[in-house]
């Protein structure tokens, strides 16, 4: 069975593999060149840890909103019709892993094999920047149970998230971050948080012009799908630093880093890759 290419690589789509700029439409826009889609690995709540995974991981994948829309989208599209013959999948990292539900599907290892790799590809090949913060359940719980893992994750992102669009100069502009539903009152409360960092309760001591939007889980949003497959490795990396993590070796490159482009794979940890509480190691920001 012929399949339909992840990427295609002519002159034109190598250009847009790069990360080039939004080409000017004679207007200035209210909205950033970036878009961030947030996922999460583990439990945030501190009552009840697992000592298996005793950790929570919060990950902003920040996308250029052209190359968002004009590479990853009809990646991940040609992906699914390639190995479900339709587009009605949503990738959950947990059921891939798991092998369950619409991830039954493997008839072999080698089927197995070519999935995952296909999938990887697709990670490897996206440009997109990676901001995360791992929370230690257990030292956080030592110093209050009552913090909230998620809350402080979620500040310690946003902050870093400003530096980058600083960066690029689309501080002052609007960026959305978009993250999925859990639940009415955990949402509310997470928004109210949210807003209270964007009013300038936050390190910077200064407002940040972003916006909360909440996707449900049935919509099909391939920076959901991308930013809950970048999660867990993170989580493990911290866990199980000895471990093999082919992904993670990916996902170094796509850190915040200091140096920029040119120092990719160094210099993230304490920078776009936080732990919190820090280790001695770890860069202050």
């Amino acid at each position: 069975m012929s399949q339909l290419p992840l990427f295609e690589f002519d002159d034109d789509n190598l250009a847009k593999l790069r990360h080039h700029q939004w080409q000017p439409s004679g207007e200035t826009s209210e909205f950033s060149k970036y878009i961030v889609y947030v996922d999460e690995s583990g439990d945030h709540s501190l009552k009840s840890i697992d000592e298996t995974y005793p950790i929570f991981v919060l990950a902003f994948c920040v996308f250029h909103k052209r190359h968002y829309s004009e590479v990853i989208v009809p990646a991940l599209q040609k992906f699914k019709f390639n190995h479900f013959g339709h587009d009605q999948v949503v990738l959950h990292e947990n059921e891939i892993r798991r092998r369950k539900g619409l991830f039954n599907i493997f008839r072999d290892a080698s089927h197995q094999n070519s999935f995952l790799n296909e999938l990887t590809e697709i990670i490897q090949f996206s440009h997109f920047i990676l901001i995360s913060t791992t929370i230690d359940k257990r030292e956080l719980k030592k110093q209050n149970l009552e913090d909230n893992a998620y809350h402080i994750a979620l500040g310690l992102c946003m902050e870093t998230l400003h530096q980058f669009l600083a960066e690029k100069g689309e501080h002052r502009k609007k960026t959305h971050v978009v993250v999925e539903c859990r639940g009415s009152n955990e949402d509310k409360e997470l928004e109210l948080e949210f807003r209270r960092i964007c009013d300038g309760n936050n390190r910077l001591n200064q407002p940040l012009p972003f916006e909360i939007l909440f996707s449900d889980k049935k919509v099909m949003s391939s920076g959901l799908q991308l930013a809950d497959l970048v999660a867990r490795p993170i989580g493990l990396i911290t866990l199980r630093p000895s471990q093999p993590n082919r992904t993670f070796e990916i996902l170094k490159h796509k850190f915040y880093c200091d140096g920029g482009r040119q120092c990719t794979g160094e210099g993230y940890e304490g920078v776009g890759m936080k732990i919190f509480p820090p280790t001695k190691s770890e860069k202050p920001r």
